[in-house]
């Protein structure tokens, strides 16, 4: 269990083509700016036992992209670019200057490609268990993949998740997911669970379904070329910092051991007996992982958006 303080600061609103929501940890004056992204189904509240602790040394924010938590669909479209286009506007409307992104799985693709696409908005990049396309996926469980191609499947998909609604409370859906993402779901802190379920009660489960699947299959269909988006990978010189959980059921270790081996430059840890969710899961092991190198290869990011902020 986690000694780390887990916090729930006030819900905050910002408008990019709509409301978006997001948490806000102010940190120590003229520290750098830490941006999190969470990843398909997820929202803010998957980074709130892990914030706290990293605003000990950095203004750390934590956002609802396009359909998820709090922040509504409106006219946005619900794709891997809109998540993009929310995140950068949200990087010039609320966090000011390049910051360090910190992406888990979609989020870690979503934040990969604006550092790609809008490299001076970006200082540093940290992936945790990111799905990033690669040629040499490995061995996702099989259960994991026939659930992401019955929700990918047009009719299927909307079907399967109505069922669950109907069957599964909003503390067994939780369940169900933690299960699924972690390789111990009893390490998750248990008031950081109470928020999600709370989160989910309160939710209109429909139209996070829809976005849910929308993102799912805007996310399958960039993985069928992972040829364009080695091209966008190349185009990444941020400093970064990946994370992987040897026990990851969704996104296998191989494809982190592949982007290591293409990105040699880039510092590359592994979570022994951890799942997909390492910052839930082991929150205190992905924040050693994350001071260490903020101290040592992400210095200059640090640095960099440490200046930036002073300047704002």
């Amino acid at each position: 269990m986690t000694s780390l303080p887990v916090s729930f600061p006030a819900l905050l609103t910002t408008d990019i083509d709509g409301p978006v929501s997001y948490t806000e940890f102010k940190g120590p004056k003229g520290s750098p700016t830490i941006v999190c992204v969470h990843g398909l189904g997820g929202s803010h509240l998957n980074w709130m036992a892990l914030a706290p602790s990293l605003a000990l040394n950095a203004r750390v924010l934590a956002l609802d992209l396009v359909g998820h938590g709090r922040t509504p669909t409106g006219s946005r479209i619900v794709d891997i670019e809109g998540h993009r286009r929310l995140l950068s506007g949200f990087l010039r409307e609320v966090a000011g200057g390049p910051v360090i992104l910190v992406g888990n799985s979609m989020g870690g693709l979503v934040a990969t490609l604006q550092a790609a696409e809008q490299p001076d908005t970006v200082s540093g990049l940290i992936l945790i268990d990111p799905a990033l396309p690669t040629s040499h996926w490995g061995n996702a469980h099989p259960r994991a993949i026939a659930g992401f191609l019955l929700g990918v499947t047009p009719r299927l998909g909307e079907s399967l998740l109505s069922q669950r609604r109907k069957y599964l409370s909003a503390e067994q859906s939780v369940h169900r997911v933690l299960a699924a993402c972690c390789a111990d779901s009893s390490r998750v802190p248990p008031g950081l669970v109470a928020a999600q379920v709370h989160f989910l009660m309160s939710a209109d489960r429909v139209a996070l379904d829809n976005a849910y699947l929308a993102s799912a299959r805007s996310l399958s269909q960039i993985f069928l070329r992972p040829r364009s988006f080695a091209q966008k990978l190349r185009g990444v010189c941020q400093p970064t910092l990946l994370l992987h959980g040897d026990a990851d059921r969704l996104v296998p270790l191989a494809a982190s051991r592949q982007l290591s081996r293409a990105k040699p430059e880039w510092t590359f840890d592994i979570a022994v007996g951890v799942g997909h969710i390492p910052m839930m899961e082991v929150p205190e092991w992905t924040l050693d992982r994350i001071t260490r190198w903020l101290g040592l290869a992400g210095a200059d990011a640090a640095r960099i958006s440490a200046e930036a902020t002073r300047r704002v």
